[in-house]
């Protein structure tokens, strides 16, 4: 598959590199850093994605001012040049629409250009994303690492390439840092860091009204995850899907996974959505966190207080696990006597929920009759007062399948393996769940990894501590 080079004029006076590969719906990629297209092959798994992505799409890349094949003047850096230089690209190119593939710091000149050219851009899909530098890296990191660029560049390029993927991808690490080293010179590195120290673009992604498909590694370095949260609450028509595995650039790691969501994400446009939208429903998946309960000694309780009593216990473990589900936006997708599974939209409800289902047995454990009273019977009649409720709880949060308003799938699985692990009165999580409630003010204790049935990878889990 042969590359083509071409060269425009922006109007910032820059002249500027673009190539374009393959042949099909146009996706414009913007650079994830300050690396040259021209120079890709210093990576060979960034040049395979690259090439797998232009076997279905017609792939536009090209190399910020400053950078690689394009014109050094004027100085790199302003996002003013860079959405100028993007919008020159789509001109020269005479895209009327488009995709975009926007890994890292690249989408802030996407959003604004998208802001004030509705209908041009289509989707946008982003890979550890930020809209606002504030979001991701401390100012003085960054005015520290300006000052040694100017001093050590290679250095500088190398910490940045291994801030993701060290420990894993080490060749790959190493190869990226030569990769960006060489697409810059040291003065023209400086002069990007010291402008990308004010990059906003906050405000504009409020108005982009096209899907935005936000990839993000749960554990990712730089930026953080929680980074990827503050973008998706601030833009409106936003899908957010957090990566487990360990944290690596887009074309390491988890690589396939991410190549098949992006072709999913752009192939919903034109004659293949209208397509889609004529066909059979298929089952969905989106994002969910999956919550388990389970009462701690069912068994031996309605062997002990048979099935009258036992049942009264029961209804009233339920009556007070369908109230707090209510209470925190739960949906209840059904019942196993002594547990339910639950889903929710937001991570935050679901944790809450939790928390807030253990505070409810924890009270009403509280307020029983003491041993004096008896025990079986209530001035209301109650068959079951005076008998504790103890319950345990596990999450998992990821992209279950939809059929009939059951879900399955492996998400769905691995919640009920964590909700057993579990002991009464404990709540269990898995990391995704952990890193998706970065910086919620939820406090966590880490119980180690265990290898669930059915799955070949161990998981670590995580306490949530209800009682502080």
């Amino acid at each position: 598959m042969e590359r083509e080079v071409r060269y425009c004029p922006a109007a910032d006076g820059s002249r500027i590199a673009y190539s374009v590969e393959g042949d099909g719906p146009p996706v414009v990629c913007t650079p994830f850093f300050l690396e040259s297209f021209a120079l890709d092959h210093y990576v060979a798994m960034a040049q395979q994605f690259f090439q797998a992505l232009a076997r279905d799409h017609q792939l536009i890349r090209f190399d910020w001012g400053g950078t690689g094949l394009s014109s050094h003047d004027p100085p790199p850096g302003k996002l003013r040049f860079c959405v100028d230089q993007l919008a020159a690209v789509a001109e020269n190119a005479d895209l009327s629409t488009f995709a975009v593939w926007a890994p890292g710091a690249g989408i802030m000149p996407v959003l604004i250009y998208a802001a004030e050219n509705p209908g041009r851009i289509t989707r946008i899909a982003v890979y550890g994303g930020f809209i606002a530098r504030e979001h991701a890296y401390p100012r003085e990191m960054v005015a520290g690492m300006v000052q040694m660029t100017r001093a050590n560049w290679n250095l500088v390029a190398q910490t940045i390439a291994d801030l993701n993927g060290r420990k894993d991808f080490p060749d790959e690490a190493a190869r990226m840092g030569d990769w960006f080293a060489d697409s810059m010179t040291p003065e023209n590195a400086a002069l990007a860091l010291d402008g990308g120290l004010d990059w906003d673009a906050t405000e504009a992604a409020a108005h982009v009204k096209v899907p935005v498909l936000i990839m993000h590694n749960i554990r990712a370095v730089g930026p953080a995850f929680s980074a990827a949260q503050k973008f998706a609450e601030h833009t409106p028509n936003s899908r957010l899907v957090p990566l487990s595995g360990p944290p690596a650039p887009f074309f390491a790691g988890d690589h396939e996974r991410v190549l098949q969501m992006l072709k999913e994400f752009f192939a919903e446009d034109g004659s293949k959505a209208q397509a889609q939208r004529s066909a059979p429903a298929e089952p969905s998946a989106a994002v969910r966190t999956v919550l388990f309960t389970d009462l701690v000694g069912h068994t031996a309780m309605m062997s002990r207080l048979g099935d009258e009593r036992g049942r009264a216990v029961l209804r009233e473990h339920e009556a007070i696990t369908r109230d707090v589900l209510k209470q925190h936006a739960g949906t209840e997708i059904k019942t196993m006597g002594d547990g339910f599974m639950a889903s929710f939209a937001s991570v935050t409800k679901a944790v809450e929920c939790a928390i807030a289902l253990q505070r409810a047995f924890a009270e009403r454990n509280t307020n029983l009759p003491s041993p004096a009273h008896g025990r079986g019977t209530s001035a209301a009649g109650g068959l079951g007062e005076g008998e504790p409720l103890n319950v345990r709880v596990g999450l998992n949060a990821g992209e279950p399948i939809e059929e009939e308003g059951d879900l399955f799938g492996a998400t769905v699985i691995l919640a009920s393996r964590i909700a057993a692990r579990a002991g009464g009165g404990e709540i269990l999580v898995a990391d995704t769940v952990r890193g998706l409630c970065s910086g919620k003010g939820f406090l966590f204790a880490d119980r180690g990894e265990f290898t669930a049935k059915g799955f070949d990878d161990p998981v670590r889990i995580y306490e949530v501590n209800w009682r502080s």
